[in-house]
């Protein structure tokens, strides 16, 4: 089997690459192949010739997708059509990975993989635009969702807090945010779980169960021995400044890939573990 995986340096291309160790692996990424260009994506794929592609590629900073619409939209739009024209052209099936941030997060509890998306950012809106075009253009297509999503090697939450945690001895973390923290091995693990079934569709795969980020927070701080020395003052997303609207309630379940046989564990044990891997 030969795949080809866009956004192969980011922390889920990465983590695909770990978990196909022996398979045929084609990787692609800035600088060297820019998927918002199609001569490049078409040049990479007709050379290549994979039997599928999964496209991670995305620009995934949600403000400053909130500070240039336009970029957003050239990546996350543009490059994913690009993509699945490429697709088409050759009939290779694809796996688009999308985010909880194409629901608006007005529905309390949580949202299920066949509802209808209502974007209210500019990141949101752009990947809700790539999930049109990869179903506009595609019957053999995979659109896989995912939420907070946290790898080794880089910036996420988990550090964040922890670092803070460390210098300051008090932190300030909002309560109207909820999501599912999502451990990127598991999601990796999922996907390649999923393409062995061959049955196409949108599935959300995160871990299992949901928390506000000030739950979340409070769990780091448990897990990494800090919750007695740190202070975590709870507020509201109206105290914290910045430039993207994040969906209050982002909350999504795993409905279609539960009913296949793919669940993930919960988000406390897959935090435990990352935890005692990657920082105690």
């Amino acid at each position: 089997m030969r795949y080809l995986i866009t956004g192969a340096l980011g922390q889920l291309g990465r983590a695909l690459q770990t978990e196909l160790r022996g398979e045929e692996l084609i990787l692609i990424d800035l600088p060297d192949v820019d998927v918002s260009e199609w001569e490049a994506i078409f040049t990479a794929v007709a050379t290549h010739k994979p039997d599928i592609i999964i496209h991670c590629a995305a620009y995934t900073n949600v403000d400053g997708c909130a500070q240039d619409p336009q970029l957003a939209y050239k990546v996350n739009g543009l490059g994913t059509q690009n993509v699945a024209l490429a697709c088409q052209k050759f009939d290779i099936p694809m796996v688009h990975v999308s985010t909880n941030e194409v629901f608006g997060g007005q529905c309390r509890t949580g949202y299920e993989e066949w509802m209808s998306l209502d974007p209210i950012n500019a990141y949101g809106r752009s990947k809700a635009a790539a999930e049109t075009h990869v179903r506009n253009l595609l019957t053999r297509h995979y659109i896989v969702r995912t939420a907070w999503l946290y790898a080794p090697g880089g910036r996420n939450f988990i550090h964040a807090i922890y670092n803070r945690a460390k210098e300051s001895g008090q932190i300030r973390v909002v309560t109207d945010e909820i999501g599912n923290p999502t451990y990127v091995v598991d999601l990796a693990q999922a996907i390649i779980k999923l393409l062995n079934t061959e049955q196409f569709g949108t599935y959300h795969f995160v871990n299992a169960g949901a928390c506000s980020r000030w739950e979340f927070a409070n769990e780091i701080l448990r897990l990494t021995g800090l919750s007695d020395q740190v202070e975590n003052i709870p507020i509201l997303s109206s105290e914290f400044q910045r430039a993207s609207t994040p969906p209050p309630y982002g909350e999504i379940h795993n409905i279609a890939g539960t009913a296949i046989g793919i669940t993930l564990r919960s988000w406390q044990t897959a935090l435990a573990e990352y935890v005692t891997e990657y920082i105690a």
